[in-house]
């Protein structure tokens, strides 16, 4: 399959995802963390997808481009902590943070492939 968008993207895909389940899970915190865990870890998560499109729009060069995919790690590392918060609150039981933790990893070992091997990624002008 041609990639022809960062939507195309296994690791775009797996993000959306685990936002998507995030903003379902966090509809139950409550509502004293709306401005605080409940908003941050809903822009956490979605963020990974936002800097992604990001990152794939400077694919022409590959200091950008890692540099955004950077972004994304970090991103989903701060949704990963908030995600310990919530079990630790018990806004979310110990399976659902097992779930979403595993989630985080698999994006995460994803990004780290991506930054680790760019190239493969980059627009290269011919």
């Amino acid at each position: 399959m041609q990639i022809k968008s960062a939507k195309d993207l296994k690791v775009y895909k797996a993000a959306y995802e685990l936002a998507m389940r995030i903003f379902e899970l966090s509809k139950s915190f409550p509502p004293e963390e709306k401005f605080a865990l409940t908003s941050q870890i809903r822009r956490s998560s979605r963020s990974v997808c936002l800097n992604l499109r990001e990152a794939w729009a400077k694919r022409r060069y590959e200091a950008h481009f890692v540099n955004k995919l950077t972004d994304c790690d970090g991103e989903n590392s701060e949704t990963d902590s908030s995600l310990d918060f919530a079990r630790d609150c018990k806004y979310i039981t110990i399976d659902q943070h097992v779930k979403m933790a595993e989630l985080c990893q698999e994006v995460g070992r994803m990004l780290g492939s991506m930054i680790r091997n760019p190239t493969t990624f980059l627009i290269v002008d011919r």
